[in-house]
Formats: C-alpha cells, structure tokens, sequence
C-alpha cells in the first residue's frame, strides 16, 4: 500500500513536466504549457518500492483546453538502463531524491497497468491512503496480457506510445486524453476520470489492449 504524504516536494511534478511535455512527439501546445492537475489515480507496486500515478495534466496555453494522460513512477534510486525517460528528480519532504521517470518504460509500471485490465490491481485514489477508486473501470476480453519482454520497446509518436506485450497484443498508452467510447479494436480498456476546467466529471479512455500486426 502506497502512503500519500503530506509534505513539500521541490520541483513540484508540474514543474518538471512545464519543461518535459513540449519534448514529446505527442504535445501539441506551440509553447511553454500551463498546467494544472485536475485528476488521476494510482496504482499499488506489490514490493512497496515504487509509486506509480497515471496523472492527467491539463494545460490551458492554447486556444483550447488539452488533457495529457503522463503515467509517472517515482523511485528512490535511478532505474538501471533508463536515462532516455528520466522526467527529472525533484526532492521529497519525508522520502529524499526520487527519481521520476516516464512510466511507460518503467517494469513496475507495465506490470501493473496489465494487472489492472484484468482486475488483480485496483486503482487508488491520487491523493489518498488506501482509498479505491470506484470511478476506474476496466476490461478484458481476450487472453490474460503478459509483461512486454525486456527490454520492452517503447515507441512514441504523434497519437500517443505503445509497446508490444509478451503474448503479441500491443498496449496502448492514450496521451491526449478525448472523451468517448474505447475503440472498437480493444481487447482491453482502462477508463478514468477528472474534472474539467467547467466543473464537470470528464471520463475518457486512458489505456487499450489491441491485437498486434498478426493478431
């Protein structure tokens, strides 16, 4: 069980994501973002060593509204072999450095985020011990996913990330956040929610399961 503590964190996430965000193919804002953090959940490591938060970063620079889905993990020593999705490292309050990387590259991450789709993790709230979070839902319909072989291969490009898991099937990473239906190719979904700059409950898709090129 994760512990949320309540205590100061220098930079904040938001700052190291105001320089990170623009460096990824899927960001569309034409410069520095503004950004708030109007939801999210968590996700427990089994080990009690990593924390794992699926954020929804809003930013407001444009003309309209985007909400980022960045999966973060943050650890208390550098992750072997993954310099490329360091976000950066900020200090913590009660738990000193931590590391904090993109969660996509992360095994504890990809391991869990599998393990959510077919319900033998369950979402916490972001800002709260031990809390569920009811307004998660997943799905599975095929074979139970296995973990991407390591070292996975993580790809981004304009319309989000992916990786390839050990079965064939592809997980999906949804980077710009739309509400609406998962798409009709899913063999999974991973659905969530936060609060729009109008006050209103937005839910949208932030994670599929979809075959592969031979699936």
């Amino acid at each position: 069980m994760a512990i949320i503590h309540r205590t100061t964190l220098k930079p904040t996430k938001l700052e190291l994501l105001t320089d990170w965000l623009p460096t990824r193919p899927w960001y569309v804002g034409d410069g520095g973002p503004e950004l708030s953090r109007p939801g999210g959940f968590r996700l427990d490591d089994p080990e009690g060593e990593v924390g794992i938060e699926f954020m929804v970063a809003l930013d407001t620079s444009g003309a309209a509204p985007v909400a980022y889905h960045v999966p973060l993990t943050y650890r208390g020593a550098p992750l072997a072999d993954a310099g490329h999705a360091l976000v950066g490292t900020t200090e913590h309050g009660v738990l000193g450095t931590r590391w904090v990387y993109d969660g996509c590259h992360d095994p504890v991450f990809q391991a869990q985020l599998l393990a959510l789709f077919e319900g033998r993790a369950q979402a916490q709230a972001q800002s709260l011990t031990d809390t569920p979070d009811h307004e998660v839902t997943h799905a599975c319909t095929g074979p139970a996913p296995t973990a991407p072989a390591r070292p996975a291969t993580v790809t981004d490009t304009a319309s989000g990330t992916t990786l390839p898991t050990a079965d064939g099937t592809i997980l999906r990473i949804h980077r710009r956040l739309t509400p609406g239906p998962h798409p009709a190719d899913a063999l999974g979904h991973v659905t969530g929610a936060w609060q729009s700059p109008e006050g209103d409950r937005t839910r949208a898709v932030f994670a599929t399961l979809v075959p592969g090129e031979h699936g």
